[in-house]
């Protein structure tokens, strides 16, 4: 099978070098001629028996992937065949594996360790809600990006809840060090199984060893049946009482000790990471603190001042000496993380902006070839009217497929009630949408007409029926949603200096 250095694969990617391999399948570090960047590239190895098992799984790998869009876990980008067995192209996270971290430094801070758990059980989180149980949880599995943080990959052995499971020669699949109890038994596996298998991580994460070791795999799995897991305090006496139940919980034998869900355990990851970094005397490592951000306000009651508000602090000491009311005005004025919600926008009172993460805007347009100027879709949330993020140029005021616009991610959520739209153009229609995951979508070679996001499970909130320069929209069934989209359905009366296009200056939601 030809695949060296400089092989082209599916007439577009030239392999560089291998960067990973397993029992049945290698990785390669590739260049995308087309769009001229660095992918991932992995290939199904010379099959060892059973060579129908494994392409139908690795094509199954795809299948599941290819519906989740999250920002921790490593996306799909294309598939095919390259002499005859199949391939996945994935992005190219360029880091080291949490694997790969605990063993150049040892244990993990407390609160860097906690943070990977946060980001990973999220992700978890979008995959259980589509069905999809990754079945293979474990540090050699999780990515981490210098700026995206902990991603998750290697759906290889995942399948969705209503397919039959594959085995090899009748073995259970997984990785015995992080295999749960009821996996080891060949017993049936859910979400709660992941649960279990990120718990042994974080446990490896914040003692630098898995809790078993034995001469067998065979050993270490009947462990994970039998024994259960060495107090984590007494490995590490600086952890709270707080994290060492939260591992227990999670990697309980029994399931109806266990986490019975992904979100449920996000909660209590959340309140602990608040609770530790209340606890420690330093400051926050770089994730920590980005997911800290993140948090919600019944976690972020916990933390003190110096980590919930460090650069308006740092602000304030230096202004003390100025002016005491000044001083007073920065400490609330910079209560939030992420980009400032412009100045003098019509909102009803008692209600806030919500603040988002300087990357919390995402380009989407799954019913046509693919997302609109995705580099610049930032401009319309960091607080500046002056810089924008803009559609394609069209030569009438009807788009090619259903719409095009770009979501939102409120993390951990928000219930809005209101948006607020600035605009340099207007005259075109919009709506605004919510999901609480981004539905999946596979873009399409030619636009696709009559379709909505209501039909890849998008709710509608609120439309507009002209845009103004500055337009509010009030949405209706309020609660809480990680994700708001705002769709253009058109871009309005042809003028006579067509071709046209929209601009988006910015885009605030306000909650009560």
């Amino acid at each position: 099978m030809g695949t060296a250095p400089q092989t082209i694969v599916g007439g577009r990617y030239r392999l560089e070098r291998q960067i990973g391999a397993g029992a049945t399948a290698r990785v390669w570090l590739a260049f995308d001629s087309v769009l001229e960047r660095r992918v991932a590239i992995k290939m199904l190895a010379e099959p060892i028996g059973g060579e129908s098992a494994h392409i139908e799984r690795f094509r199954r790998e795809a299948r599941a992937v290819a519906q989740l869009q999250h920002p921790h876990i490593v996306a799909v980008l294309d598939s095919g065949e390259h002499e005859g067995m199949p391939f996945i192209v994935l992005e190219y996270v360029e880091g080291e594996t949490l694997k790969e971290r605990i063993r150049r430094v040892g244990r993990l801070t407390i609160t860097e360790a906690v943070a990977f758990a946060i980001e990973i059980a999220r992700a978890l989180d979008a995959a259980h809600a589509h069905g999809i149980v990754h079945r293979d949880v474990k540090p050699q599995n999780i990515l981490l990006d210098p700026e995206a943080g902990a991603k998750i990959t290697d759906f290889g052995i995942a399948r969705s809840g209503n397919e039959t499971g594959l085995t090899i020669g009748g073995r259970v699949l997984g990785t015995t060090d992080y295999v749960s109890p009821e996996q080891a038994l060949g017993h049936e596996v859910t979400g709660q199984s992941d649960i279990y298998s990120l718990g042994v991580v974080l446990y490896e994460s914040l003692t630098g060893a898995v809790p078993f070791s034995a001469p067998s795999h065979v050993a270490v799995a009947t462990m994970h049946v039998r024994d259960e897991i060495p107090d984590l305090q007494q490995r590490r006496p600086q952890v709270s009482a707080a994290l060492a139940a939260l591992v227990d919980r999670a990697t309980a034998k029994h399931l109806a000790r266990r986490y019975a869900g992904a979100r449920e355990m996000i909660a209590d990851l959340e309140e602990v990471l608040a609770i530790e970094a209340a606890r420690t005397a330093s400051a926050p490592g770089k994730e920590a603190t980005v997911v800290l951000r993140s948090l919600p306000p019944r976690a972020t009651r916990r933390l003190p001042m110096r980590v919930r508000h460090p650069v308006a602090l740092a602000l304030a000491a230096a202004l003390a000496i100025v002016a005491a009311g000044a001083v007073a005005w920065l400490v609330l004025a910079h209560t939030h993380a992420g980009t400032p919600a412009p100045v003098d926008l019509p909102n009803t009172p008692g209600e806030s902006p919500v603040h988002l993460a300087q990357t919390a805007a995402v380009a989407y347009n799954p019913f046509g070839t693919g997302p609109e100027d995705p580099d610049t879709v930032g401009n319309a949330i960091d607080g500046n009217p002056a810089t924008s993020w803009r559609t394609s140029t069209y030569n009438t005021g009807a788009l090619l497929e259903s719409g095009v616009g770009f979501y939102v991610d409120a993390a951990p959520g928000a219930a809005v009630n209101q948006a607020v739209l600035e605009t340099p153009m207007p005259g075109f229609h919009l709506q605004i949408w919510g999901a609480d995951y981004v539905p999946a979508y596979t873009a399409h070679s030619t636009p696709q007409l009559g379709i909505t996001p209501k039909q890849l499970g998008w709710t509608l909130l609120g439309q507009a029926v002209a845009a103004t320069t500055t337009t509010t929209i009030a949405l209706h069934a309020v609660r809480d949603r990680r994700f708001y989209l705002l769709w253009i359905t058109d871009l309005g009366p042809d003028p006579s200096h067509a071709p046209i296009y929209v601009a988006i200056s910015e885009f605030t939601l306000f909650q009560r």
